[in-house]
């Protein structure tokens, strides 16, 4: 039986999703040795090595943040569905993120339980979904398990990479991108970015209004599993999602964009270039797609094009 509510345990706002720091980390926040017994959604995500630096023939002896980076398996009613190379915090998130972008579940109302469990240098996301979902789940996999192996099967597998969104729902409030809006966002986010200062490795995926402003902002090495991350809080707290826009600080891959539309979001802005697949999903999808965004422009991919009044949106 359904139960009338889910049991998802209540999750405070993450280190990430904070007000800004203002100035950089500069020292781990734990040892290697204590960071084990940190909870994954209190780890600093990164850890502490001992590096020699070698500049212009100098050799210095020195200690460096590096980001971490551990296989995640999430387990769905006691079934392993994947194992995603992510860093260790915020996992609760991106569980509930992937079950969603990936059209596992279709709302958190399905996921009834969730449970953080570390292993050796690992973790395990275990989580109890729908009889509903678990049946597609599942059916899911059978169907994957059969189509591969052959020429002829490939095209079906291919097939199941769902390449062929359906339009969003059309937005409460539509976006039409400016140049204050996406100068804003590109000009606030590293200032959240608080693990890419520390390391200089990571993805961030940040949630804006629609007047720019950053108001979320989740940090992976995984740029996907930035925006699961993400996705999986704002979903948890119910934040409503037709009235912002996705910013990413790297490049428009298609798996990001496809996210992005299952969960109907209709503006998708990105640091870095899209590629020729990303176009055409949020094509397909009707999601608007923005990359190269900078503090003094950016390039429209789809959507109606930029405001008369914006006329040195470009690239």
């Amino acid at each position: 039986m359904t139960p009338a509510e889910p049991t998802i345990p209540p999750t405070s706002a993450p280190a990430n999703s904070a007000t800004p720091a203002a100035t950089p980390a500069a020292t781990p926040a734990a040892t290697p040795a204590t960071l084990a017994d940190v909870a994954a959604d209190e780890r600093a995500g990164y850890v502490a090595r001992e590096i020699v630096r070698h500049k212009a023939g100098v050799a210095t002896e020195a200690v460096d943040n590096v980001a971490e980076e551990v296989p995640v398996a999430l387990v769905y009613n006691d079934i392993s569905h994947a194992v995603m190379m992510a860093t260790p915090r915020d996992l609760e998130a991106f569980a509930i993120g992937f079950s969603l972008t990936e059209g596992i579940v279709d709302s958190v109302s399905e996921i009834y339980d969730i449970d953080v469990v570390e292993g050796c240098d690992s973790y395990e996301v275990q989580m109890r979904i729908s009889q509903r979902a678990f049946m597609a789940m599942k059916d899911h996999r059978r169907a994957m398990a059969g189509r591969t192996g052959c020429g002829v099967c490939g095209i079906e597998s291919i097939e199941l990479l769902d390449l062929q969104p359906v339009p969003i729902a059309t937005p409460r409030a539509p976006l039409v991108p400016t140049r204050d809006m996406i100068e804003r966002a590109a000009a606030e986010l590293p200032a959240w970015q608080t693990l890419m200062r520390a390391t200089g490795g990571v993805h961030a995926a940040a949630w804006c209004g629609a007047d720019g402003a950053v108001r979320h902002v989740f940090e992976d090495v995984g740029r996907h599993n930035g925006l699961d991350k993400l996705i999986g809080h704002l979903a948890s707290e119910r934040v409503p999602l037709d009235d912002g826009f996705v910013f990413l600080s790297s490049r428009a891959s298609y798996e990001l964009v496809r996210k992005a539309a299952r969960m109907n979001i209709q503006m998708v802005a990105t640091i870095s270039a899209p590629t020729s697949l990303a176009i055409r999903i949020a094509e397909t999808a009707k999601v608007r797609l923005l990359s190269f965004c900078r503090k003094d422009g950016y390039v429209e991919y789809t959507g109606r094009g930029s405001q008369p009044s914006d006329p040195e949106s470009g690239h």
